[in-house]
């Protein structure tokens, strides 16, 4: 029993070195603020402004400048494309998403008979889309160098030097090399006297593919409370219950479409993920009007604190291969069994400073500046299998400073908007791009209570991707298998319409 449950520890490794790897703690602590149309517009730099459903996620003090009741919603339509090149081959894929984006519901009463002090206090309760993970790649190029089963390869000469057998390779790996193992992309040969682990599908000169198809996002359901002191000191406080949704489904593929290798068709393998988790954080706010025109804003929302993550996968390996041990052509797939894992995660703290200026009722000029510290997430698990992962998490990311402008200006009933965003890079010594760049637009329509809003956000991002990799530091040379980058353009574009209606 003691061995069996050692081996089903080390498939559960295996799995997390290809899929549970520190770039999941990066994509759940990333926050991109959607909420309100009016606030998307504006390059979503609303913390020092208020009255906005968004300051309940970014500056809960912000909630103190209401002084009625008021109601919001924000569907939108959300188009990612990418572009790729890998090996100097260009592939495109797009996929656009409906959505909701902002729900909020406002409840102000006054207090006291208008003297000063306290003014007015709010409960609010709704939801604001924090991150969304809508998305398609297509990546596509010939590899003259390796192939991705030279990586199954040394993994199985890995699991050998730990003593463990071929009869125990599905329990080792249920998900990738026992696969390779049933549908003979793995196979062994011995030639005067000398052992070898070998396959069919040739080290170079084939035609690689990977789609990658993404779904879901984070969405933070909150209760926010909030007053106002005076008409000069807005304080409030936001307890925020994130929910992650994520699913993702890779097929990656290998062809020799030149027919050069005559022992080898195609092999693949597509991989399910779904992870899905809730957390809680809570946040704090204040915002000051020193004079009728300028108003500072401060925020601090502690980490968030992920108590029930959870990960579902499973593989499915497909080969048309001649198998070298039996002599024949082999066409066949092997489904792996469903796994599970459960897991804690905590993201990392933020810190908010915003300055705005507003002129009269003319309109308004806003920025907004942004701490967190993405090398600070953390991953906990029974036993601590995941400090590895922490390691890595620590020393590839670092803190970045996102720095958020908007505008906003009135002719009678409509009103112009427009915004930037720049959220830098949160990878460590160059180790990729990642930096991202939001352009805002907008317009608002006010029917008395009834107050229209259209906003479209464009934004940009570079990554590159590497479709595997493996390295061994214990020999000399050290051993390692890897592609070249894949060179992503990302282009998000968000469509939204916000309905907000203020009532007593």
């Amino acid at each position: 029993m003691k061995r069996y449950f050692l081996i089903t520890a080390l498939a559960m490794l295996t799995f997390f070195a290809q899929a549970q790897f520190a770039e999941d703690a990066l994509r759940f602590s990333q926050v991109y603020w959607q909420g309100t149309a009016r606030s998307m517009a504006t390059g979503s730099a609303f913390g020092g402004l208020g009255a906005d459903f968004l300051n309940a996620s970014t500056n809960p003090g912000g909630m103190g400048v209401y002084r009625s009741y008021a109601f919001s919603v924000t569907p939108e339509i959300f188009v990612r494309s990418t572009s790729s090149v890998y090996n100097g081959t260009p592939t495109d894929a797009n996929r656009s998403m409906f959505d909701l984006s902002n729900l909020g519901y406002v409840m102000t009463k006054k207090i006291g008979r208008g003297g000063r002090g306290w003014k007015y206090y709010q409960i609010s309760l709704g939801m604001n889309r924090l991150n969304n993970f809508n998305g398609s790649r297509l990546m596509q190029g010939m590899n003259d160098d390796n192939s991705r089963i030279d990586v199954y390869i040394e993994e199985t000469w890995d699991m050998l030097d730990n003593y463990v057998g071929f009869d125990e390779i599905y329990d080792y790996d249920p998900f990738y090399l026992g696969p390779a193992w049933d549908t003979y992309l793995l196979d062994t040969l011995t030639f005067e006297g000398d052992f070898y682990i070998t396959s069919p599908v040739p080290a170079g000169g084939i035609l690689q593919t990977q789609s990658i198809e993404t779904k879901g996002s984070t969405n933070e359901w909150l209760a926010s409370f909030s007053a106002n002191f005076d008409d000069i000191i807005y304080v409030g406080f936001t307890l925020g219950l994130p929910y992650i949704r994520y699913f993702r489904q890779s097929v990656y593929t290998e062809t020799d479409p030149n027919d050069v290798d005559p022992g080898f068709n195609r092999w693949s393998v597509e991989e399910n993920l779904r992870t899905n988790g809730w957390g809680v954080n809570a946040k704090l706010g204040i915002l000051i009007r020193p004079v009728d025109f300028i108003r500072v804003g401060l925020a601090y929302h502690t980490p968030t604190y992920y108590w029930n993550m959870r990960d579902y996968w499973n593989t499915v390996t497909y080969a048309d291969v001649y198998t070298v041990s039996t002599g024949e052509w082999f066409a066949g797939s092997y489904q792996s069994p469903d796994g599970e894992y459960r897991y804690k995660m905590t993201t990392p703290m933020r810190a908010i400073g915003s300055l705005s200026f507003v002129i009269s009722d003319f309109g308004f000029i806003t920025g907004e500046y942004e701490y967190v510290n993405y090398g600070s997430s953390k991953f906990k698990s029974s036993g601590n299998v995941l400090d590895s992962e922490n390691d890595i998490i620590n020393n590839s990311f670092i803190a970045t400073h996102n720095f958020r402008l908007g505008t906003e200006w009135r002719i009678g009933k409509i009103s112009l908007r427009g915004g930037y965003a720049l959220y830098p890079s949160p990878y460590a010594d160059n180790l990729n791009d990642g930096a991202r760049q939001n352009i805002t637009a907008g317009i608002g329509v006010q029917f008395n209570s009834l107050k229209l809003d259209f906003a479209y956000v464009h934004s940009t991002s570079d990554e590159d991707y590497y479709m595997y990799d493996y390295a061994n530091y214990n020999y000399d040379p050290p051993i390692t298998v890897q592609t070249n980058a894949v060179e992503n353009t990302i282009r998000n574009q968000h469509f939204a319409v916000s309905l907000r209606y203020f009532f007593d």
